[in-house]
């Protein structure tokens, strides 16, 4: 019992020190002076697989069934489609905004 305790323990700081390593990478990221999109097309890509790494260990939701997953991924696909569709509007409202004023 202790050993699969340690190795989990071992697993979870792993992580752990992952997500600080990667926060820390993207802090210096964004002292950098890159192109607006590169950087946070790069951001954007490490906040994806911080949060992926998150609710896989944090969350336990790495050890679930399958079902679970094929449950969240239309879910997220969803999401993500009516963002961009919310997303496009608020930007041209506020390109209309701007005329106006």
């Amino acid at each position: 019992m202790e050993h699969a305790e340690t190795a989990g323990n071992k697993i979870i700081f792993s992580v752990w020190f992952g997500l600080l390593g990667l926060t820390v990478l993207e802090l210096v990221l964004a002292y950098r002076d890159l192109p607006l999109e590169t950087m946070l097309s790069i951001l954007m890509v490490l906040s994806v697989i911080k949060a992926a790494m998150i609710i896989a260990y944090f969350m336990h939701l790495r050890y679930e069934r399958a079902s679970l997953f094929v449950t969240l991924i239309p879910s997220l696909v969803f999401v993500l489609i009516m963002m961009t569709v919310i997303f496009a509007d608020s930007s041209r409202l506020a390109h209309m905004r701007s005329l106006i004023q």
